[in-house]
């Protein structure tokens, strides 16, 4: 038996290593590129096993990979990305806090305490500086800098 014959003769074997290597490149990834086609590749085994022509196996790996990949995948990636209403991550989570004041906060400077980090802080365009000691409010993050908003009075504290 040649190289050849076995290879055709036992495809099966060659289209399940491709899925296992293309799973192993997917956990590294994490794209959902690698196991559409490692599906693929489960196509190519199942008709190697019903001894159909290479030529099938290859054509079955190539349209079984590029539906999941045009059909499944999209929908996979949305699930994934899907979060919980009203969830926030991240800086995201810091609108709305409450930022206690370090140092006299205008709109061209300032800091503040957030959530137990100090942050470069600039007082809204409409506000007035804010002195150290009082709190104010996250209205807005613009990369590493904050925009802080007065803090409206609490009823309960008069």
């Amino acid at each position: 038996m040649t190289t050849a014959e076995w290879i055709i003769s036992n495809a099966w074997v060659i289209w399940l290593a491709l899925f296992l290597l293309l799973a192993i490149i997917e956990m590294l990834s994490l794209d959902l590129y690698f196991i559409m086609l490692g599906i693929g590749a489960l196509g190519g085994v199942t008709v190697a096993l019903l001894n159909g022509p290479l030529w099938l196996q290859v054509v079955v790996f190539c349209v079984v990979s590029l539906l999941m990949i045009l059909l499944v995948r999209p929908i996979a990636v949305r699930h994934l990305k899907k979060s919980p209403a009203g969830f926030r991550s991240n800086i995201e989570r810091l609108i709305g806090a409450d930022a206690l004041i370090l140092e006299p906060t205008s709109r061209i400077s300032g800091s503040a305490k957030i959530q137990g980090e100090i942050w470069t802080v600039r007082a809204e365009s409409n506000v007035p500086t804010m002195a150290p000691g009082t709190y104010a409010v996250v209205s807005r993050i613009d990369g590493a800098t904050a925009y802080l908003s007065p803090k409206p009075e609490d009823p309960a504290d008069s």
